[in-house]
């Protein structure tokens, strides 16, 4: 068995989406998953499994979710070490201490073409990013809920996204770690 994370997208965010936690643990549960543990509400699953086959479970876990609540989401699967170099690789970290303002982004693939020039004249004069991969990373001091950056990135970017904060992801890695 190894530990698995899971990050389900639009979850219980805005209204839209919206399962009880205990109902999704119970989803996850019934594909055979074990000890599976929500953090916070809005769609994150620590987990155990044999499965080495990530794409298998992404598709089980859509699929069940569809069948059983109506829901079509997208899911981002990590291990705890991947989660931890994500962390680890912060290109700001003079921002941690105000990790409200601290935001990563999980793409499901590296863009082919993202647009970062077009991002950058979308960004705020104090907000920061920068691309590693399939993960960007965002410091917005004055928040998200307005960024006109955060809401063409999937867009510029042309690949589905979900974002969380650096406190979230922290507590996340934690609840991993734990279940380990």
């Amino acid at each position: 068995m190894h530990t698995m994370i899971a990050l389900f997208r639009g979850l219980n965010v805005g209204g839209h989406s919206t399962m009880p936690m205990y109902e999704l643990k119970t989803c996850l549960e019934d594909l055979g998953l074990q000890d599976v543990r929500t953090v916070i509400q809005s769609g994150n699953v620590i987990f155990q499994t044999e499965s080495q086959d990530n794409a298998g479970l992404v598709a089980s876990m859509r699929a069940a979710i569809l069948q059983k609540h109506g829901i079509e989401l997208q899911v981002w699967l990590l291990t705890p070490d991947a989660l931890r170099q994500v962390l680890a690789n912060n290109p700001f970290p003079q921002a941690q201490t105000d990790p409200k303002s601290l935001h990563i982004f999980f793409l499901v693939s590296d863009p082919l073409h993202p647009h970062l020039e077009e991002l950058g004249s979308l960004r705020k004069e104090n907000e920061r990013f920068e691309l590693h991969d399939s993960v960007v990373y965002l410091h917005a001091p004055d928040g998200i809920g307005r960024s006109k950056l955060v809401n063409a990135l999937e867009k510029q970017l042309d690949v589905p996204i979900t974002g969380r904060n650096w406190r979230s992801l922290n507590r996340i890695l934690t609840a991993a770690q734990e279940a380990q």
